[in-house]
This record gives C-alpha cells, structure tokens and sequence, in this order.
C-alpha cells in the first residue's frame, strides 16, 4: 500500500504555521496525502498552504484556531466532517516564556494543559475511532525532553508533556495492532522559529537569523519522524536526546530532577 493509501487522504497537522509542523505538513504532502494545516495565524497559515500546493499535487485547508480556547477541538471536528482524516498530528504546545510557575497567573497554566493535554486527547477519541475501522491511519503526538523529568521554570510544560508521552503510549499499546500507528516523538532542543524568539530575547543569540548552539534540524526531526512511523510507540529524536535517556535511566528520579533544575539555572544564565 502507499503512503497515501495508508494514511490518506487526509492528513490534519495542529501547529502548523511554522517550524517542526510546517514541515510535516510539507512531508506529508509530498508524500501525496492532502493535508489540514492548524494554528492561530490566519494569513502565516495561508501562506504555508499556498506553497504547499504550488509545489505539490494536493489539496489543503486552513483552520484558524486557538488550540489554548475551550471548544478548539469541537470546532476542528465541525470544520472537518466532510473529510476522511487518516492521519493525525499534533505539535501544538511550545513554551514561550520559560518562568517560574508563579511567575503568571494559573489561567496561562490551565491554557497549556488545554492546549497540550485536552485538545489532542479529544481530537484522538474523535479521530482515531473511524481509523480503526478502517484498519488503517497514523497519529504522531510530539513530545519533548521536558516531560523525562520535573524542571524549575516549565513546571505545567513539563507536566503536560509527560502526559503527551504516556498518552501515546497507551494509544499504542491499544491500537497498534488494529492497524493503526502511533508515535510519540519526544523533541530536544529544535532550531524552531519559536526558540529563536525565546533565546534572542534572552541574549543567547544575538539574532534571530542565528542558530541556537546545540539545536537539532528541522530537516533531521522531519526525517527521523517519517523513517519511524511504525517503531513506536516512544521515539527518542536525535543523538543529544538518546543520549539524555541512558543517562536519566542511569539515575534515581531525585538525581534526574537535580540534573534538571542544574539545566534550567545554566539556561536562566548568571544573572538571574
């Protein structure tokens, strides 16, 4: 069977306007399968589908919402259910401030566990019960390192991307053998638009058209992400972040929340 005839013919991406989700929207359209792009920015999601369908043969959608607002999920089921959705990804859920959980008010927190946890749960119940009648479709949750262990100033980020993980696993171990393939991939640092920002505001960069020190490819998660669709349910992306797991599993999970809180001084830099 083909890649489309797999996980066709529709793909939905959530969270991508830019970075890793753009560019899986891309790989799935080269790959034939017409593809839903999702994020808040209407005119950036219109641009990624124009190009999209000047370079390939497919067709798209564009949906703007805001994954963080109750109802997103009840609204990307209306505005598809004309459609058969085979696959399913969601990258959704960066952290852009990086502070102390008592730094912002609770509403931010709960808007990450609404957007991270909630709005995927829901989107999988809804999507993944017609797949699994039709034997065949593929979900890919994006993870990050964040969520292998508590760290100071990602307190609900991390929270929430634990949840991402054993949520895919579970997926996985319940429909992996009803044909359909679930992959949580579990991201480190990703040279992204959005970590540019983060760290240029920091003075870690000096501009926005530098790369991160240490950050992976896009290009490289795109391409580990496509060569593993079937290995799940929990892959590990790039050498930085498989090495990171031997030696968390070298440690207690005390030692694993020092070494974490260590990283999170040394990203804070000396003067704060």
């Amino acid at each position: 069977m083909s890649f489309a005839g797999r996980y066709g013919p529709w793909a939905l991406v959530a969270g991508a306007s830019d970075g890793v989700g753009a560019a899986f929207a891309r790989g799935l359209a080269e790959r034939g399968v017409n593809v839903v792009l999702i994020a808040r920015r209407q005119a950036v999601l219109d641009e990624v589908a124009a190009k999209i369908r000047d370079d390939t043969a497919v067709s798209t959608r564009t949906l703007a919402i805001d994954l963080a607002e109750p109802g997103a999920a009840t609204a990307i089921v209306g505005a598809t259910s004309d459609l058969e959705v085979g696959f399913l990804v969601y990258c959704a859920g960066a952290d852009p401030n990086f502070e102390p959980f008592l730094a912002n008010p609770i509403e931010v927190a709960e808007a990450m566990v609404q957007r991270n946890c909630m709005v995927p749960m829901q989107l999988c119940h809804h999507f993944a019960a017609p797949m699994v009648e039709r034997g065949r479709g593929g979900i890919v949750l994006f993870g990050s390192g964040a969520g292998l262990a508590g760290g100071a100033n990602m307190v609900a980020y991390g929270a929430t991307k634990a949840f991402d993980m054993v949520f895919a696993e579970a997926l996985w171990a319940e429909l992996h053998d009803k044909g359909v393939d679930v992959l949580g991939l579990i991201l480190g640092k990703t040279d992204t638009p959005a970590l540019r920002r983060l760290e240029h505001s920091r003075g870690q960069i000096g501009s926005l058209d530098d790369v991160p020190p240490g950050a992976a490819t896009v290009t490289d998660v795109i391409a580990e992400a496509f060569g593993n669709l079937g290995n799940g349910p929990t892959l590990m992306v790039g050498d930085m972040m498989r090495a990171a797991e031997q030696l968390l599993a070298s440690l207690t999970r005390n030692q694993a929340v020092e070494l974490f809180a260590q990283a999170a001084a040394a990203a804070m830099g000396p003067d704060n």
